[in-house]
Parts: C-alpha cells; sequence; structure tokens
C-alpha cells in the first residue's frame, strides 16, 4: 500500500491513502483487483498487469503444516505488514484486534493472551475499550512489546503475560519495536526512533528525520548491533545512531529519490536492514541493495537489485524480492545477482526467508513458494488459506511460520 502524508498547521502528521497512485502502479500488481480475489485465468485470456499464473513443477522437498491458529482480526487492508515474531521456543503475535497470543513453537498451543485496553474517554461510563494493535510484537530480554494504532507502546513479561508497563509516542507504530542493550527502541510512523528504558518505560532520548510526502506503506524496525542503533529511513537512507544517547553518527543513501513525480521518488526502506559481524545490509523499494561497514558507514558495494520488504539471509547469499515480484539470490561478497526467480511477477510478494537450503516467500493469494538457494528454482508451494501474506515468513529451529491479513498463523517444516 502507497501512503501519502502532509503536516498539519500543528505539526502532527495525518496518513491518507493514496488510492489513485496505488492502482496506477502496475508493478506491485495492485492495479488488478479482480486478480485478487478471483481464480486462476487460461492464458489466453490474461492481461499484461495481472498477477503472473502459477507454473506446474514437480516437487523436490515435502513440506508439513504442523498447525495453524488465529490470532485475532488481523490487518486486512491497513497495511502494516503484521508478522510474527519467535523468542525462547515460543511465537509471539498480535492482530489489529485480538490482543497478543504466545504459542508453542512446536505444537501452535496457546501459552497465554493479552487484551490491552483503556478507558474510552467518549463513553459517559468510561468503559475499557481495546487497543488496536499495529504492526508485530518485538520479543527479547524477558519482554514482548507491542505498538497501537494511535502511538501506545505496551511492555509485556514474556513468559506470563502481564503488563510490565506502557508508554506513548506522537504517532501510530507499525513496526515491530527492537529490545536490547537495556532499552526498547520504537519507530513510529513520523519518522521518528524513541528509546525507553526496558525495565521503566521512561524515555531515554528520542531522533526525528523528516519523511516524504508520499511513501510505501510501512517501516523497518530499528537494528541493532554493539552501541549503535541503525534505521532504515522512508527517503532511501540507513542512519547509524548512538546507542546511549540517540546522537547521529552517519548516514548513508541506500538509494537516491530521484524521479519527476513522487511516486517516481519512492525509495522507502522498509525491511529492518540486517546486521553481520560488521556489515551491515540494506534494500530499497527502489530496486537497490548494499552492504556498508557498519562502523564507518562505508559503503562495501551496491547492487541494482533489491525491494522493500524484509531480505532473508543465507550463509552465502541474500535473497531479496523487488516490488514487479522477481527473487534475486544476491552473493554476499559482491552484491552480484546469482540467480533470479521471475516466475513470481505481480503476485503482491512478501519479504524473504530462509528455511534450511531453500529461499521463501509468501504472496497476495496465500501461497507459500520454497526456491532452491543454489538456483532459485522451485521445491515446494503450500497454502496457508486464502489471505494475503504481506509479512515476510519468520523462521526459527527449523520451523516456518507465516501470518496473513486476517491473523491466522500457519507453521510449516520440511522433512
Amino acid at each position: 500500500m502507497i501512503q501519502a502524508q502532509k503536516t498539519s498547521s500543528g505539526g502532527a502528521f495525518v496518513r491518507v491513502a493514496a488510492a489513485a497512485a496505488l492502482c496506477a502502479f502496475a508493478l506491485s500488481g495492485c492495479s488488478t483487483v479482480k486478480g485478487w480475489f478471483g481464480g486462476s485465468k487460461k492464458k489466453d485470456d490474461a492481461k499484461p498487469n495481472e498477477p503472473t499464473e502459477l507454473v506446474d513443477f514437480a516437487p523436490s522437498v515435502k513440506v508439513d503444516k504442523i498447525w495453524s491458529v488465529n490470532a485475532g482480526k488481523g490487518e486486512d487492508r491497513i497495511g502494516v505488514r503484521q508478522g510474527p515474531t519467535v523468542a525462547d521456543g515460543r511465537v509471539y503475535a498480535a492482530a489489529i484486534r485480538g490482543g497478543v497470543h504466545a504459542y508453542d513453537l512446536q505444537t501452535g498451543k496457546e501459552v497465554w493472551h493479552f487484551v490491552p485496553t483503556r478507558k474510552d474517554k467518549k463513553d459517559r461510563e468510561k468503559k475499557d475499550k481495546e487497543i488496536r494493535l499495529s504492526g508485530g510484537p518485538g520479543a527479547g530480554d524477558g519482554l514482548v512489546v507491542i505498538g497501537g494504532l494511535e502511538g501506545e507502546v505496551i511492555a509485556l513479561d514474556a513468559a506470563t503475560g502481564e503488563q510490565k508497563w506502557t508508554a506513548k509516542v506522537p504517532n501510530e507504530v507499525i513496526a515491530a519495536p527492537s529490545i536490547g542493550l537495556g532499552m526498547v527502541f520504537v519507530r513510529s510512523n513520523d519518522g521518528r526512533v524513541t528509546a525507553f528504558d526496558a525495565a521503566s518505560g521512561e524515555r531515554r532520548w528520542f531522533w526525528t528525520r523528516d519523511v516524504p510526502i508520499l511513501t510505501v506503506r510501512g517501516n523497518s524496525s530499528p537494528t541493532l548491533g554493539p552501541g549503535y542503533v541503525f534505521v532504515g529511513n522512508d527517503d532511501g537512507t540507513v542512519q547509524a545512531l548512538a546507542a546511549g544517547d540517540g546522537r547521529p553518527t552517519w548516514d548513508l543513501p541506500v538509494a537516491q529519490p530521484e524521479g519527476r513525480s513522487e511516486l517516481d521518488r519512492m525509495a522507502d526502506i522498509d525491511g529492518a536492514p540486517v546486521l553481520e559481524g560488521s556489515v551491515l545490509y540494506a534494500s530499497s523499494f527502489k530496486k537497490q541493495t548494499v552492504a556498508i561497514d557498519a562502523p564507518t558507514g562505508r559503503p562495501m558495494w551496491a547492487s541494482e537489485h533489491g525491494g522493500v520488504g524484509r531480505m532473508g539471509v543465507a550463509s552465502d547469499k541474500l535473497i531479496v524480492a523487488d516490488p514487479a515480484g522477481v527473487v534475486y539470490g544476491l552473493d554476499k561478497n559482491s552484491g552480484s545477482a546469482l540467480w533470479s526467480q521471475p516466475s513470481l511477477a505481480r503476485r503482491d510478494l512478501s519479504g524473504a526467508a530462509v528455511q534450511g537450503d531453500y529461499a521463501v516467500v509468501g504472496d497476495f493469494d496465500g501461497y507459500v513458494h520454497w526456491m532452491k538457494l543454489s538456483t532459485g528454482e522451485f521445491a515446494a508451494r503450500a497454502r496457508a488459506g486464502r489471505k494475503p501474506l504481506k509479512a515476510a515468513p519468520v523462521v526459527a529451529d527449523g520451523i516456518l511460520i507465516v501470518q496473513n491479513v486476517k491473523g491466522g498463523l500457519t507453521a510449516f517444516k520440511l522433512q
């Protein structure tokens, strides 16, 4: 989803759906609404901007669906890419309505369930009103932290689901908070990163970067390193902040916001940058991926292939899905494309993940696709219902979990 943003006289940011721009943007697959909800078409009837019809192939690996649950009323068309996170053998998931759930990773059995509420000021009886949660939860250091559509930040005990503290930021939180270094780092939709004390919820510092007029709906979670916080911005840059006080140390453009229109200039980095050792990888909606020396901000290589979603990370490759629906395997040392898989064009792909020897993406029709890491050839396909998979799959202990826009979670294992 593409969103427009304007500044009111009070300085607050208001997000509105740019429906016309969305429908005009053919590469995303959104131009063909009929293709989203209908069945597959004959090749003779296919139109250039419709999602590519799935090709038949002989599976080379068997995929088992091991459990499926529903976390509540999902994001539907809000476009926040709500996805789960995994820590210490548990899957933590949230829904717009339905609260936060903890599930056992192996069985899908519910461990605890928490529904955050607040007093409704418009209700004369001041009844409790459920808080609408957005994005996915972050987990770590014994905490689960989730953000809300009205800027709420809620920290829970990871073991029990008991509420530890709450805080507030000026805008909706649609990226999963990051937890570490004794703090919780929250990216809100107005370009602000706020650091809270992990134990008390007290605000330690905040940093803000201006947001372009038109952006892709979504934000990247902050990425933590030794003493640093790395942030992918909507203007196509990566920013390094000192974790202790939020002081900027360097910033680097991943992609230049160039073009004749605001639509052409969109260069969002909405998949969290990936840190491996001292190398930071970041990818942009403008089909650019870079490797950066994290301590100095020095660029190491740049690739002309990239996308807005999360990257999949293998031992020698990065997996990116570009806005057109082409999946690439990039060499980690040079950024060169080792292979490409164009047969998912215009299927509105999720970010990528790696499960064993396979790259994995989800699509608008609920399908999950496994490709060989060595060649990009299709290896397996399964369906997690019929609703779109916007959030990148998550892999832990050999199990892959996807969440659809209706709040359904499905776990798969390879035989």
